[in-house]
């Protein structure tokens, strides 16, 4: 308990992976998994600020905080950095209009945005909308540009549901990254941009937070690599051969 002590000493806050962490997708829903619930009250009754910063691209963030609710977690939208919203800030700000490849429960997050005449791809975790016609109509789209963009809202290889282990958007970014010879803008996790966000959001430094994640590379590196102090769980996709590797 001691060395736990001193590795938390100076810790204001703690930022939450989602999926893996709090609850596996699935079939109707997903299901918490068992303690999340009780140790996001506990944090939330700690003198700790606690903020949900997760890479989920298949929901809104509005049906992902519901989710959450009607599974017993005590969360609101306004606690949750994903990258569906700040990808639409980014486009936004530099007056960007994407072709996007992404998952018909997250569109709605863009419908703010003009997507005419595109002149940038954004690709998220599509599911089965990931097929051989909408992958090559995102790198038609990227060469004919003659500044290609890509932005990818996460870069994680895969996930666990309920079911097993799931593709995430990964694979599929680094294969239009390797037919257009580009390299692809990470919204999400392990961006600094994005851990900044969240921390920027709690009012905290990087060295008073803690991240924790099921993702050795996404969450733990990622955070490590912006100056913050992270912890790995042993659920979702926790595996003890990766973890021995560093990757």
């Amino acid at each position: 308990m001691a060395a736990w002590g001193e590795r938390l000493a100076g810790v204001r806050g703690v930022l939450l992976d989602i999926s893996g962490v709090l609850y596996d997708g699935g079939e109707g829903g997903g299901a918490a998994i068992a303690g999340s619930v009780e140790a996001v009250a506990r944090l939330k009754r700690s003198r700790l600020k606690v903020r949900f910063c997760t890479n989920e691209s298949q929901k809104s963030r509005a049906d992902l905080v519901g989710l959450l609710r009607r599974l017993g977690f005590d969360v609101s939208e306004g606690e949750v950095t994903a990258p569906a919203p700040a990808a639409c800030l980014i486009l936004k700000q530099r007056g960007l209009r994407p072709h996007l490849l992404v998952h018909d429960g997250v569109r709605s997050e863009f419908d703010q945005i003009d997507t005419s005449n595109p002149n940038c791809v954004v690709i998220a975790d599509a599911g089965e909308g990931f097929s051989y016609q909408n992958m090559n109509k995102a790198f038609q789209v990227l060469m004919e540009l003659e500044n290609p963009v890509l932005f990818s809202l996460g870069k994680g290889r895969y996930y666990k549901e309920t079911s097993g282990l799931m593709l995430d958007v990964g694979p599929y970014m680094k294969a239009l990254e390797y037919a257009c010879g580009i390299e692809a803008e990470v919204v999400g996790k392990p961006s600094p941009e994005f851990f900044k966000s969240a921390l920027q959001e709690m009012g905290v430094e990087a060295h008073e937070a803690i991240m924790i994640g099921d993702d050795i590379v996404g969450d733990v590196g990622g955070a490590q690599r912006y100056g913050m102090r992270a912890l790995q769980v042993r659920t979702g996709k926790f595996r003890i051969f990766w973890c021995s590797l560093g990757l």
